[in-house]
């Protein structure tokens, strides 16, 4: 294949500062300079890109959530508020409630006046308490509590955006991929993300004899289907489950032969890290090789609550992952996005995935464009040590299954080599003379 030509690309970077405004609770507020890039091409005027998002979020601290505890919850003490099951019994269900905690903005008022939602609102008073209660735009109040925008629909979304009815051969489980299949053990979360996948589904009810139920034809589907070695399983949040009703679903799978390797999808060390209780950890303990799948979005969801839970389960030998959603002015930032994988990396959770925002109806104001996850992959690329970078991805629409992304510094070929972008934007060109696989991708993405 002939010599493809290569655009002259210059990068220029121009730093931008905002003032941060003091946080209530004597907090810390957090003032990010980040990046904008401007880019100039041989054959175009040049580009700006959308101006950056200034992002201000609280640091924890435990002066802070003691007093927020006295304030909101008098009569809970300290050994209330640490157990898992007095924060689920005592979780915010309705914005009469959660007036008692936060200002509601007009927005957010709008976003209940007159109709019913249909993703339900919950948070436990732990989480509650790492948000502001005054500024509209702390990342965490973002993601939890509703507002007007959730009304806005488009074309493009749906209420089943990856296809997963589709995919289910009965109702609890979806048998997408050839060996592995999704297992949604229930529909409860302790707290619901505003974003959520499944808000189709999360929070409708089920009793636990039909859930038992539900589970044991599920076990059967995979102990008949002897492809299935990867089993993960999730919902809802799997860890709202009881110790004992973990035990026996994991007991279960784990006597399937042709089950190698088991995985839990979870948010609770970020929302309920109270739930990683010492019986918990000696019923997972029982069923390695055991994976878990964490949630965390913010760098303000580090806290050391959260880090003690994710170490208790590290020295278990459970491995964690941690996947992140893209979330426009929440964490659509490199100067957002590397302390929370550096923090991730220190508490023992491998970045895994960071996954563009769903379609779910009424997402728009949530969603980037696929630009800034690659311009946030090049951001960490060569920055930071390879443990901290995930892998960005794209749940294709209908089916179409997880497909990766990467910043395309593969550049064409010229006289028989490849010409490969480094983190610093040199080019350089490697001998290959036998491939033109590069020079493909190249064209067609060209085209």
């Amino acid at each position: 294949m002939g010599t493809v030509r290569v655009d002259t690309v210059t990068v220029k970077k121009v730093e931008t500062e905002a003032e941060s405004e003091p946080p209530p609770y004597g907090g810390r507020s957090a003032t990010v300079t980040a990046p904008l890039y401007a880019v100039e091409t041989e054959n175009s005027t040049p580009l700006v890109s959308a101006q950056p998002q200034i992002v201000r979020h609280q640091s924890f601290s435990p002066e802070a959530q003691v007093e927020f505890r006295r304030r909101f919850f008098p009569k809970a003490k300290q050994s209330d508020w640490n157990n898992w099951h007095w924060q689920m019994r005592n979780r915010i269900h309705s914005f009469e409630s959660l007036e008692r905690f936060i200002t509601l903005t007009e927005d957010e008022r709008a976003a209940f006046e007159g109709r019913a939602s249909t993703l339900p609102l919950s948070m436990t008073p732990y989480y509650l308490s790492l948000l502001s209660p005054e500024a509209e735009n702390d990342p965490i109040r973002r993601c939890i509590v509703p507002r007007a925008d959730e009304w806005n629909r488009s074309e493009d979304e749906d209420h089943d955006p990856l296809g997963e009815e589709s995919d289910s051969p009965m109702p609890g489980l979806v048998h997408r991929y050839p060996d592995r299949v999704l297992f949604l053990a229930t529909n409860l979360c302790s707290t619901y993300c505003r974003y959520c996948t499944r808000s189709r589904i999360v929070g409708l009810a089920t009793p636990g004899s039909a859930r038992k139920s539900r589970w044991a034809r599920c076990i059967n589907y995979i102990r008949q289907h002897t492809e299935v070695r990867d089993v993960l399983i999730s919902g809802g949040d799997p860890l709202t489950l009881s110790d004992d009703e973990i035990d026996w679903l994991l007991n279960e799978l784990r006597a399937i032969e042709h089950v190698e390797i088991l995985r839990i999808g979870t948010k609770v060390p970020a929302v309920m890290p109270q739930r990683v209780t010492d019986r918990l950890i000696s019923v997972l303990r029982r069923y390695h090789p055991l994976f878990l799948s964490l949630h965390f979005t913010h760098p303000a969801e580090l806290t050391p609550d959260s880090r003690r839970a994710c170490e208790k389960l590290a020295d278990a030998g459970i491995p964690l992952g941690s996947q992140t959603v893209l979330l426009k002015g929440i964490n659509d930032d490199i100067d957002v996005m590397k302390p929370l994988f550096h923090g991730l990396l220190k508490m023992r959770v491998r970045p895994y995935y960071l996954y563009q925002c769903d379609r779910i109806p009424g997402s728009a104001h949530f969603k980037t464009p696929v630009s800034a996850g690659l311009e946030i992959i090049r951001g960490l690329r060569g920055h930071t040590t390879g443990y901290a970078i995930p892998q960005y991805v794209i749940d294709a629409p209908n089916g179409g299954g997880k497909i990766p992304l990467l910043p395309h510094d593969c550049l064409g070929r010229e006289n028989g080599s490849i010409l490969l972008r480094n983190y610093t934007d040199r080019v350089f060109k490697y001998p290959d003379s036998a491939s033109d696989a590069c020079d493909a991708d190249h064209t067609a993405l060209r085209a």
